[in-house]
């Protein structure tokens, strides 16, 4: 019994294994790009690589208020 419970192991990591490799090559299509949020992460990407900017882990919520930007932890 112990033969066929290993074999029976194998057999559903094959099949799995085969069922992700034809889901990776189907492709998706790639989601809409946000022109704004690309803008956002150049302008912030080099302070970060300089150490002037730390993004917490949860980041933070950016938003427009009366003629300013409001920078809010995510989640509060």
């Amino acid at each position: 019994m112990l033969g066929w419970q290993a074999n029976n192991k194998f057999m559903g990591r094959t099949i799995a294994d085969e069922a992700f490799a034809k889901w990776l090559d189907q492709g998706r299509e790639a989601p809409e790009v946000d022109k704004d949020a690309e803008i956002i992460r150049d302008a912030l990407w080099g302070l970060i690589q300089e150490g002037k900017l730390f993004i917490r882990r949860g980041g933070y919520v950016v938003r427009r208020g009366r003629g300013r930007v409001i920078v809010e932890p995510a989640g509060e």
